[in-house]
């Protein structure tokens, strides 16, 4: 797309999704960090409803620490990979009490020393916690962007990379939550809505000009 058809593109986006936000609940930035790690190959609704039950007892560091990889693991099976994401909740909380006095922190560069933090799960934090300006490239993300012509990358890091350049900084954190929901409701995997779609007009797959993702 060009800068023309982007900001066409973004500001229907933004009319047909003022407002959206995170589909994690959370209270805290602590809630926040560990729900997206849960995320993983996992829908928001289930981690939703995993996490709501566990915040009631293990919502901080302090207390989530108490509970062995595989206390954890028991409450968090139904997340998926319940393994490998008790491990590395346990170690970044661990890492969160060793070297930040408990406290998430705010830098990319600090969040991906995380257990189970990549750059996704950082930027997540940094949009939604602290309010910095981000891309986090999720399934979502990653398909439409490409499907649509808003980035051209095969990977996610070069995604994003196209994402930041293509998108004004002020409207990172927003077209990120736009098109994850542009996403889950009309771009679907499997079978789009391209009859109801507010973008059809620029959308270089629908017209011809992509390759289906």
């Amino acid at each position: 797309m060009n800068k023309k058809t982007i900001k066409e593109v973004l500001k229907i986006l933004s009319e047909t999704y003022t407002g959206v936000k995170c589909g994690l609940d959370f209270s805290s930035h602590y809630e926040l960090l560990i729900s997206t790690i849960l995320s993983a190959q996992c829908t928001d609704v289930r981690v939703n409803v995993v996490a709501k039950e566990l915040y009631k007892q293990y919502n901080t560091p302090e207390s989530m620490i108490t509970l062995s990889s595989q206390q954890l693991g028991e409450k968090i099976k139904s997340c998926g990979f319940y393994n490998n994401k008790s491990k590395n909740i346990l170690g970044a909380t661990k890492l969160i009490l060793e070297n930040h006095k408990g406290e998430v922190p705010s830098t990319m560069e600090e969040l991906i020393k995380l257990p189970g933090v990549g750059r996704k799960t950082a930027n997540v934090v940094l949009s939604n916690a602290f309010g910095i300006p981000a891309i986090a490239v999720d399934t979502h993300v990653f398909r439409v962007s490409k499907r649509i012509g808003l980035a051209t990358g095969k990977n996610v890091e070069i995604v994003e990379e196209q994402l930041m350049k293509n998108i004004p900084k002020k409207m990172w954190s927003d077209a990120h939550h736009y098109i994850i929901w542009h996403g889950r409701g009309i771009c679907k995997a499997r079978k789009p809505n391209c009859e109801e779609c507010p973008i059809a007009p620029y959308c270089e797959f629908l017209n011809g000009k992509g390759k289906k993702n």
